[in-house]
């Protein structure tokens, strides 16, 4: 297949992964692969490895801001600030977008690891090229909480009134909640780490009877993600 453009994608844990997101980046031609730094031979990616966009997944109970900090955290800032700096399309979901919050100029706070399913609302009209739904679900399995830095475009708040979805500079994007989650990832990750969150059966229902509207909401996020980042557009201005 003749991709358009190609993401470096860090995995924090075995469980966690693209899941829904990556049917809609291969339709789209959008190669993905995989950096694995928590695995013996796992290394974060270097900033002349990552050619088109980076995208920084979830820790499970890994956080940013407290006693479990994901060992690469400092690593992962730097080559996150370096991807900024080179207006490269950066999206983070769960820790991944509290990473994106540190290596843009905000900030994390320590909470404790939750597993909750909400929906996100959207804050203005516009958000994501005018394609992000009113409401979407919003999937969370995370420790720690962001603030995204004063200069950045809060795009969706979620039940609570905290920030759900953000942009940073012209392609940082950050999500609380991962917006391909699948119940699957949830189970791994619940087996994979003796830590957890209390209550996690009833979530894993609900994030079951859930899955078709939450598929439905990713093809409008998704379709926005790639307007606003141009990956489409990548192969014609880089002269592939």
């Amino acid at each position: 297949m003749d991709y358009l453009s190609e993401l470096a994608v860090i995995q924090h844990t075995s469980a966690d992964y693209l899941g829904l997101m990556e049917d809609h980046l291969e339709g789209r031609k959008i190669r993905f692969s995989y950096s694995r730094p928590f695995t013996e031979r796992g290394t974060v990616p270097r900033i002349n490895t990552v050619r088109d966009g980076l995208i920084l997944l979830g820790g499970g109970p890994w956080g940013s801001a407290g006693p479990r900090n994901l060992p690469t955290l400092v690593k992962e800032i730097e080559l996150t600030h370096a991807c900024l700096e080179k207006s490269l399309p950066v999206i983070g979901l769960g820790l991944g977008a509290q990473i994106l919050a540190l290596a843009s100029g905000g900030k994390t706070f320590a909470t404790p690891l939750e597993f909750k399913i909400g929906h996100a609302h959207r804050s203005f009209d516009g958000a994501l090229a005018g394609f992000l739904p009113k409401h979407y679900w919003n999937i969370t399995y995370m420790r720690d909480r962001f603030e995204p830095p004063a200069e950045a475009v809060e795009l969706a708040v979620d039940d609570f009134g905290e920030v759900a979805l953000f942009k940073v500079g012209d392609k940082g994007f950050g999500f609380s909640g991962h917006p391909g989650f699948k119940a699957a990832i949830g189970e791994d990750l619940i087996m994979e780490f003796e830590e957890h969150p209390e209550d996690v059966r009833s979530t894993l229902v609900a994030v079951r009877e859930a899955k078709r509207f939450i598929e439905d909401d990713l093809i409008r996020v998704m379709t926005g993600l790639v307007l606003e980042t141009g990956l489409m557009e990548i192969k014609e201005t880089s002269g592939i």
